[in-house]
């Protein structure tokens, strides 16, 4: 009995031989065995080396990912740019306000150069081009001299708010806004403040800045253009701002507070502009034509005046958690 149970029975040893063969056979078959083998003949070989390092698991998941993201962003630009899947463009199909900007600007273009030459349409029988082309810019300005004298203060109003509206459109376009994606709201309540305000107090500033200063000298011309550099441009600044402010539905410590931080900054930056042209508007041109005179250089001013007046107020609509920046009642609890 004791033979046939050591006959069945593993001795010790044989379990040791059979413990280390198993153990020997999975180490052969595991990965990390393998690359630690591999590894040894390669030790010498760098470029060998480098090679096998790139192959890593998460170098391969990003390159993955960069190479998914990079296919989406072209899909992407690919259906804003109106490409199909043959690649053939289809045409960009723009916004509605896009298109409405459009429609106003070339609207209002056509109609401006349509009235200047036909100014002289109930005279055309028998005209040639030339002629037409020719007597259009002189019959215009004297069209235009009958309308002072008729409507001064109204035709003054038309073109400040004209001047007006184009100079924040210009404004925009130059803060990097594409030319037909203005913000129209704004542009009207600039050109409003130039119809109500810049044309009618400019009709009377002109005329009581003759009363003030009668005299014919030459030296009442840098008198005048100190006046205007000081005391005017400062309450006309002030005027454009505030109600520009109030047109947003600001409140008053908000106006207040940009107010004094942009005053100082809008004055001085027209000592920069308005001194030389003002030479010009008291020196040469009379005093009817002065407000035509002075709003071709407001082109370029309403430009740097209306950039003052809104740069801050889109940059704290822009920080202004969602829901807080267009209420001016969010704005009053925010200052008490």
């Amino acid at each position: 009995m004791t033979t046939i149970n050591s006959f069945f029975a593993p001795s010790s040893s044989s379990l040791l031989i059979q413990t280390k063969r198993y153990s020997s056979y999975s180490l052969s078959n595991s990965p990390s065995y393998h690359l630690s083998n591999l590894s040894k003949p390669f030790l010498n070989n760098p470029n060998l080396a480098t090679k096998i390092g790139q192959f890593s698991p998460t170098k391969a998941v990003t390159d993955e990912r960069e190479v998914t993201k990079t296919q989406d962003e072209e899909k992407v630009k690919e259906e804003d740019e109106g490409i199909n899947n043959n690649g053939v463009i289809v045409g960009i199909i723009p916004s509605s306000d896009r298109l409405i900007n459009a429609a106003i600007v070339l609207g209002a273009g056509s109609l401006a150069i349509t009235k200047l030459l036909t100014i002289d349409h109930d005279y055309w029988h028998g005209w040639t081009l030339y002629e037409v082309l020719r007597y259009a810019p002189e019959h215009s300005w004297n069209a235009y001299e009958e309308t002072l004298k008729t409507h001064p203060v109204l035709s003054k109003m038309a073109i400040s708010g004209i001047v007006y509206s184009m100079g924040d459109w210009i404004a925009q376009c130059y803060e990097g806004k594409p030319l037909f994606d203005i913000d129209r709201t704004r542009m009207f309540r600039s050109g409003l403040v130039g119809f109500t305000l810049h044309g009618s107090l400019s009709h009377y500033y002109y005329q009581f800045c003759e009363v003030l200063f009668p005299y014919k000298g030459w030296w009442v011309v840098p008198v005048k253009v100190a006046f205007d550099q000081t005391v005017w441009s400062a309450v006309w600044n002030s005027i454009y701002f505030v109600v520009l402010a109030l047109l947003r539905l600001e409140s008053p410590v908000v106006i207040f507070n940009e107010l004094r931080a942009t005053f100082w900054p809008m004055l001085t930056a027209g000592w920069k502009l308005w001194p030389f042209a003002h030479v010009i508007t008291y020196g040469v041109v009379p005093v009817e034509q002065r407000l035509l005179w002075v709003d071709c250089i407001e082109l370029i001013w309403v430009t740097i005046l209306s950039t003052y007046s809104n740069e801050k107020s889109e940059v704290r609509i822009s920080e202004a958690p969602e829901g807080e920046s267009g209420s001016p009642s969010n704005n009053l609890s925010k200052e008490e």
